[in-house]
């Protein structure tokens, strides 16, 4: 395309707010099903593994729709699942049963699969190929925006003044117990339905906006050269060991950033009990502003040192402070766990690239980015491992020993890269071969 069409970018761009509202409406979510469904740490935190489990499931198939279709099919699709989704609270808030709740946010998630295969690349592919990469980060900064609004819809219509529900219900009988988390129950559908007003909103104007004819490269490729089958692709792919390890680096780092994301407002609940969980939530919301400036500031840097150096110094220092949040028994182990989120922003888009470049025949570089796409399903176990070591300890605090270990293994899968890196260029450079 020789331009680009200005109000269809912008459409595509306000699709990225949307799916970053319900990612941190389930940072909410986790602390109040924590104590109205009377959930030990590790099932509250199956909202991550419905939520992410549904992006993993869908990758493949919704990047197989959009080939067959085109991309704005992809999006209306996601539309309408991320609709029903929030829909079903409906349902699930009047039978009060964790399990359908659940059900809920993997719908939603499986919407939310479409959108993100079908946005991502169409953003990058609506204009000239040479402002690919701008536009997609233009997009891209619209992630924050949702990210926020959806922690202070949470704050404000979820959550409620007074005192914790923990310190609420600790004087309660069953039978008031009971009645209290039915009642906490229907503040959480009031964020879903402002959603569904926006999303049918949004959905109509798609229905009626009429879009380029874009298709993923591999569409355009000539008849005769046949497409190498699912099977063919996972074995050669399996057969690349800087792949494979780009694959764990990308669920951990996945799993570690949701991790942390989840567990904060109980980590502020935990060391302050004075405070409620309205309150603790603006930790979450110092956690995305922190997010936001790392991806400045990682750019920065990027333009003087290596990526692979960048995300090496970020590691360590990454790692340093989920040690001061595992064993610091104060509430500046929060401010720790708030500033940790300034290290997440470059580690997503600079392993894709890395992990994606190695990739070295081009047939088997779509399914290659689906399967990098998959490895959100980190997402969906860490979490709940965190959980797991957290009622296993009694330890709030301990559980981000979890999260440490998995910035440890990206220092290093970094460290090899730098390595790699260097003697690339030594090999290339006469001077260093001679000396």
């Amino acid at each position: 395309m020789n331009r680009t069409p200005i109000f269809q970018f912008i459409l595509l761009s306000l699709l990225f707010p949307l799916w970053a509202v319900a990612a941190s409406l389930n940072d909410i979510l986790i602390t109040q099903f924590k104590h109205v469904f009377e959930l030990s740490d590790f099932a509250s935190a199956l909202v991550q593994s419905a939520f992410y489990g549904g992006y993993f499931l869908v990758a493949i198939p919704a990047s197989m729709v959009i080939k067959k279709t085109n991309y704005k099919f992809g999006i209306i699709t996601g539309l309408l699942f991320y609709i029903a989704g929030c829909t079903l609270f409906y349902p699930a808030s009047e039978m009060a049963t964790y399990t359908m709740f659940l059900f809920a946010i993997f719908s939603i998630a499986i919407g939310l699969g479409f959108l993100e295969t079908a946005a991502n690349t169409f953003s990058s592919m609506i204009g000239p190929r040479q402002h690919a990469t701008l536009r997609l980060n233009i997009s891209q900064t619209f992630y924050p925006i949702g990210a926020i609004s959806g922690i202070l819809l949470g704050k404000y219509l979820v959550f409620q003044e007074g005192a914790s529900l923990e310190a609420q219900m600790a004087n309660m009988t069953t039978e008031e117990a009971h009645a209290f988390g039915l009642q906490m129950l229907q503040h959480t559908l009031e964020p879903y339905k402002y959603i569904i007003f926006i999303l049918i909103g949004i959905l109509i104007v798609f229905v009626f906006t009429k879009f380029p004819s874009c298709k993923p490269f591999s569409a355009k490729a000539k008849a005769s050269e046949k497409s190498p089958s699912l099977l063919q692709t996972l074995k050669y792919l399996a057969g690349i060991k800087n792949f494979r390890k780009g694959i764990a680096a990308q669920f951990l780092y996945v799993g570690m950033q949701v991790a942390v994301w989840s567990f904060t407002i109980r980590l502020a609940l935990d060391l302050n009990p004075d405070i409620n969980e309205r309150i603790a939530s603006n930790f979450m919301v110092f956690s995305f502003i922190a997010f936001f400036v790392g991806k400045f500031i990682a750019n920065f840097l990027m333009t003087r040192f290596t990526p692979s150096k960048v995300l090496v110094f970020y590691s360590i220092i990454g790692a340093a402070m989920l040690a001061y949040v595992s064993f610091v028994p104060n509430m500046t182990a929060v401010y720790a766990a708030v500033a940790v989120s300034m290290l997440f922003g470059p580690c997503w888009a600079t392993i894709y690239a890395e992990t994606l470049e190695v990739v070295k025949e081009k047939k088997y570089t779509e399914l290659a980015g689906a399967i990098l796409v998959m490895s959100l399903i980190g997402a969906a176990i860490i979490p709940v491992t965190q959980g797991f070591v957290s009622d296993h300890f009694n330890s709030m605090q301990l559980s981000f020993l979890i999260p440490m270990a998995c910035f440890i293994y990206i220092g290093f899968y970094f460290f090899g890269k730098m390595k790699q890196n260097d003697a690339t260029q030594s090999a290339g450079d006469p001077l260093k071969m001679a000396q």
